[in-house]
């Protein structure tokens, strides 16, 4: 299971990395070809979706490794029991919501696609395309907040809470 897990994570921070560098090559081409007089056609849209997909692919490895922006110079302060339970409670509010998040991603996708709907761009793009990153990257990160909710569940510690004690310690 825990391989499982390290595979499901790292896949999340690969696609995430990758579209990064896929954008970073774009800019950098479009920047190269503007020297020499051509234009990339649409390389401002597709940066910019590639940069929704960046965003949405890093979720659940950010949120797994404790990299997501939390209230824990307050967290750390109470006690143990009021810790867990306020964690119990700030997981299962994130996990309604990242689910929520996923299912209207999906369904929107999906009506895009069964629609046939299309970019307004200088390219034209079926939008279920470009809507498929962020609604994959919302059901990694339910699949990571449900992870940890279990772990919680199972009287573990999550990874993101470890690793924020430690950020905490060393400041």
């Amino acid at each position: 299971m825990n391989a499982l897990r390290k595979y499901f994570y790292f896949t999340s921070a690969l696609l995430s990395g990758a579209c990064l560098v896929t954008m970073t090559l774009l800019i950098s081409a479009q920047i190269v070809a503007r020297f020499v007089g051509a234009v990339i056609p649409s390389s401002e849209d597709f940066a910019g979706w590639l940069l929704s997909a960046t965003i949405f692919f890093g979720l659940a490895y950010t949120f797994h490794e404790g990299g997501h922006i939390r209230v824990t110079m307050l967290l750390v302060r109470l006690g143990k029991a009021k810790r867990r339970y306020l964690e119990f409670l700030n997981l299962a509010i994130g996990l309604f919501i990242s689910g929520y998040l996923a299912f209207y991603t999906a369904h929107t996708a999906y009506e895009s696609y069964d629609f046939g709907d299309v970019t307004d761009t200088y390219l034209v793009v079926p939008l279920w395309m470009v809507q498929m990153p962020m609604a994959i990257g919302s059901l990694f990160l339910f699949i990571a907040m449900a992870d940890s909710f279990a772990e919680m569940l199972t009287g573990k510690t999550p990874r993101y809470i470890v690793n924020e004690d430690e950020m905490s310690e060393e400041i």
